[in-house]
């Protein structure tokens, strides 16, 4: 024991009332080592300034920064079988979900959302990658099939966060039920004639990306997520070839036509805000005008315009043919 550091120096801290500083007080860059003020971080959106990386957020977090001035209804997820399996491995699977749900305070690794976008209605739905790597099972499958289903009941779009590590392996075949089961809900929202946004967040991986994740109208991404079904090393080792440089991150499956955007986080609620507008025929905040009002407007304005003022200079008079 080092009697310096576990005698003297608490012993000077409490005579000069030194404070102690909270562990999380600087975070550092996982790619620069940089060191960023947690506060700062914080009011970024997680995002480091200088690199850009993406560290991971919270879905109620994420909600507070999308959402119109922090402000949402979370929707009660539904009640499933806890564990329908019995199953064990290191520990029981009960316990395992206990843990999650003590650490995060969520019933299941997705959660329902409503609120407001730049004046929009809209139904939101988010993996939390912080309960058991955001994996799909009973629970988080029936949450996305309520979400999904309050959309249509409301006439709102939905905007999607995917986070999620695959199917819950403590749940077997029901786990993998929850595919079709969440494919058929995108079905039922697309029949309703109701966008939807999908954000694929890092990673997305496995169940997900094989059922609801690259479904959605407009799916955009986050910076260098992870995005695909098996990891790199299984298909180098299947294929027996080497991966080109970034497979799988979102950059490299925008410019292959997988994803149509790439958007840093900090940009993503105003331009879903104006995809949707986009999509719903709405009106730019402080237009009140319809689009097709604008449009001929926009054609009554330069017709009486090329009126005023012709292009054309006047026709000169002909004069009498000479005599011959």
């Amino acid at each position: 024991m080092n009697w310096i550091t576990n005698f003297v120096r608490p012993k000077l801290n409490t005579m000069l009332g030194r404070r102690e500083l909270p562990e999380n007080l600087w975070i550092k860059c996982p790619e620069t080592g940089e060191m960023v003020f947690h506060t700062d971080l914080e009011k970024n959106q997680w995002v480091i300034p200088a690199s850009g990386h993406h560290m991971k957020i919270a879905a109620k977090e994420r909600l507070k920064h999308f959402l119109d001035d922090g402000r949402f209804e979370l929707l009660e997820s539904p009640k499933v079988a806890a564990d329908p399996l019995k199953f064990r491995d290191q520990k029981r699977y009960i316990d395992r979900l206990k843990e999650s749900r003590t650490k995060t305070g969520l019933d299941d690794s997705v959660i329902n959302a409503i609120g407001d976008l730049e004046g929009i209605g809209i139904v939101a739905t988010l993996h939390e990658f912080s309960f058991m790597g955001g994996s799909l099972g009973m629970a988080a499958g029936e949450a996305i099939v309520k979400g999904f289903q309050t959309a249509v009941a409301r006439k709102r779009p939905l905007v999607m966060f995917t986070a999620s590590g695959g199917a819950r392996m403590q749940e077997g075949i029901l786990s993998l039920m929850q595919l079709p089961r969440t494919t058929v809900a995108v079905e039922m929202l697309k029949e309703a004639g109701l966008p939807l946004i999908l954000v694929l967040t890092n990673p997305t991986t496995g169940g997900g990306l094989g059922s609801y994740a690259p479904l959605g109208g407009i799916p955009n991404t986050e910076p260098r997520a992870v995005i695909g079904f098996a990891g790199a090393r299984v298909i180098e080792q299947t294929i027996r070839e080497r991966l080109p440089d970034g497979f799988q991150r979102a950059e490299y499956l925008r410019d292959h036509g997988m994803v149509d955007m790439v958007v840093p986080r900090t940009e993503l609620r105003p331009t879903i805000a104006r995809l949707l507008r986009l999509m719903l025929k709405k009106p730019a905040p402080g237009d009140d005008k319809p689009a097709a009002e604008r449009t001929e407007t926009s054609a009554e304005t330069a017709v009486a315009a090329s009126a005023d003022s012709p292009t054309t200079a006047p026709a000169k008079p002909e004069t009498p043919a000479a005599a011959s």
